[in-house]
């Protein structure tokens, strides 16, 4: 079994609605078609220290007058765009199932994150640090699932290992396993020349479009507390569209009219 990812390799490292629960492996992870057109130029670097994206730039999208929430064109990037489905086998509650991200639509927002590794150092702390808050995510209506180019065998393994002893013990979510790199390429977080992922982070509303992600260098863990507080920001402009979250929001605070006047009277009271 390929559970334990070299030191020298890597710098870093109770959801209810799913699909029938499987004991038979699956082959791969498979990615739907990403939508047309979709073009971009991506270099990366060789080592961990940074990564350099050049892109090519995306039609501006057309705003509505009455909501301040835009979808973006059918380019880059994936924010404002229906993320890209994909059906998988994951690992939940020690044993495995099938996870696929559109039978979420229409019912949950989700977090879908990235990670570099099984049996890494970065890469646990964030693992259990949303799983011990996932049911603050729950209360949200949000799913959270984690994603590795591992097997499940080796989600398996880690799941089944203590945290005291760098494993992950048991999780209120899924580990998804990307054995074939194809949902890590499909949301643009793979490092080719590496095999692995970048920590990516997607938040999916309840339409499946993408309204925010984050892509972290591997050796940079991840919050907890900004992933949530933009979640109830996300969820604050959805349900009130014709106001706006200024910067550090956080539910019960002023928000602000995305209009010349209006906001002024945000900007007066602060």
């Amino acid at each position: 079994m390929a559970c334990a990812a070299s030191s020298s390799a890597i710098l870093s490292p109770n959801p209810r609605v799913f699909a029938a629960k499987s004991h038979a492996p699956m082959a791969a992870a498979s990615v739907s078609s990403l939508p047309k057109p979709f073009s971009q130029t991506l270099t990366l670097s060789s080592n961990f220290n940074g990564v350099r994206k050049s892109f090519q730039s995306p039609r501006r999208a057309q705003s509505s007058r009455s909501s301040f929430v835009v979808r973006a064109s059918a380019e880059l990037p994936l924010v404002g765009n229906v993320a890209p489905d994909f059906e998988a086998e994951a690992v939940f509650d020690q044993e495995f199932i099938n996870v696929k991200l559109s039978d979420y639509r229409g019912k949950k927002y989700v977090i879908l994150f990235f990670y570099p590794l099984d049996f890494t150092f970065v890469c646990p702390t964030e693992i259990t640090a949303f799983s011990d808050r996932h049911g603050e995510f729950e209360k949200l209506n949000t799913e959270i699932l984690g994603v590795s180019v591992d097997s499940v065998f080796s989600h398996l393994a880690w799941v089944q290992t203590e945290r005291k002893s760098g494993g992950l013990g048991d999780l209120n979510y899924p580990l998804v396993s990307d054995v074939t790199k194809s949902i890590s390429k499909a949301f643009n977080v793979l490092i080719p020349d590496q095999g692995i992922a970048l920590r990516g982070l997607f938040i999916i509303d309840k339409e499946g479009v993408i309204q925010h992600s984050t892509i972290n260098n591997l050796g940079i863990g991840r919050s907890v507390d900004e992933t949530l507080r933009t979640l109830q920001a996300l969820q604050f402009v959805q349900e009130n569209p014709d106001e706006v979250c200024p910067a550090g929001w956080k539910p019960g605070e002023k928000s602000m009219k995305p209009d010349p006047k209006l906001s002024k009277e945000y900007f007066a009271a602060i």
